[in-house]
């Protein structure tokens, strides 16, 4: 719930338990007195709303308490300054709480922004387009009450190789941040030196171990892109990637899951052939574990659609709106990242060269 819809509703909770007091105070008989129960009215208020709206409510609460006195001929006893007293009391207190509440929210505040900061500073820009392909990427931070997380994106654009990762570090905060540094400094150091994926994954993992204590780990998919039409995956414990073929289904690649890294390495790559159009998606768990009203989970793939329209900005963009209209508020309950990769460009003129290119020279799966 966003901060000025939860104050509007403290307000109106407020002033409903105002209205129903007066109400009582004049149909009881004037021995029943209410007085003291006014004071209920900046205790909501000081939970959700500001210093001054929680210091209105204590003003009224405390005239209600002159006039309910009044009414009830009370104020020829002792026992009715008591009851003012205690209005006054509770409504002080709650000012002093709503004060605390909103410089904890603030400070918390400021701690998040330097977090998703700190997280935006070792994300990477991919630039666009790279021979052969184009890119888009997005990262969305989650609602503003939610701890910031470890999500990633990366490129390696060397002579000898093009490769993507996506990521997600376990975790939440700086510490997850700090860690989602290392995978992307890991996998700049493997990606451009390693022949293969599985090395990649073998030389990563060796590296992070050092850094990650027994509950730590990261998911990750990693792409090797270099040879143009061909597209060979690895997936450590993450989301399946989303194919969407300009002319043909849509699907998640079949791609084994492996182990997450920081636990091990037992990548077993698969290769897939993609022609100009063609679209790849890779993304963290903020997409489809985002839920409505209803706890379902997004269905990526029914809007699959919109991963194949327009360019790839307008794509990736499109996705991401379709996401924020599908949970309450607007409001994601996880950040996420997001990169959408499309073929471009002619076929390699050597078809051999296309059918033969990882998994040692095997056959790609989507060609037997």
């Amino acid at each position: 719930m966003g901060t000025d819809r939860a104050e509007r509703v403290g307000i109106v909770v407020a002033t409903a338990c105002l209205v129903v007091l007066v109400v009582v105070d004049v149909s009881v008989p004037r021995d029943i007195i209410v007085d003291s129960l006014f004071s209920l009215a900046p205790l909501v208020a000081c939970a959700v709303c500001s210093v001054e709206v929680t210091a209105g409510f204590g003003l009224v609460a405390l005239a209600l308490s002159v006039w309910s006195g009044w009414l009830n001929d009370a104020w020829g006893h002792p026992q009715q300054w008591v009851r003012l007293i205690d209005v006054f009391a509770v409504s002080a207190v709650a000012v002093t709480v709503a004060v605390v509440r909103i410089r904890r929210e603030r400070r918390f505040a400021r701690v998040s922004r330097i977090a998703e900061m700190a997280q935006r500073a070792v994300l990477p820009v991919i630039p666009s387009p790279i021979e052969g392909l184009t890119a888009a990427t997005r990262y969305l931070s989650a609602s503003e009450d939610s701890v910031v997380g470890g999500d990633l994106y990366d490129c390696s654009l060397t002579e000898g190789y093009t490769r993507f990762i996506v990521g997600d570090v376990r975790g939440k905060g700086i510490g997850a941040v700090e860690q989602a540094a290392r995978v992307i400094r890991a996998f700049r150091q493997a990606a451009a030196t390693q022949p293969t994926l599985p090395e990649v994954v073998e030389d990563m993992d060796s590296y992070l171990r050092a850094f990650f204590d027994e509950e730590e780990f990261v998911t990750a998919v990693i792409i090797d892109a270099t040879t143009p039409d061909l597209l060979s995956l690895v997936n450590c414990g993450h989301q399946p990637a989303l194919m969407a073929r300009a002319a043909g289904p849509t699907e998640f690649l079949d791609v084994p899951p492996g182990v997450p890294l920081g636990l091990g390495h037992d990548a077993q790559p698969r290769s897939y052939s993609w022609e100009p159009g063609d679209r790849l998606l890779l993304y963290t768990d903020g997409l489809t574990e985002a839920r409505n009203d209803a706890g379902d989970f997004f269905p990526l793939l029914e809007h699959a659609d919109l991963v194949r329209s327009g360019t790839i900005e307008n794509a990736l963009d499109g996705l991401l709106d379709q996401l924020r209209r599908f949970v309450p508020g607007g409001a994601l309950g996880d950040d996420l990242a997001a990169v959408l990769l499309e073929r471009a460009g002619p076929y390699t003129a050597d078809p051999q060269a296309r059918s033969l290119v990882g998994n040692g020279g095997a056959p790609s799966p989507s060609m037997r």
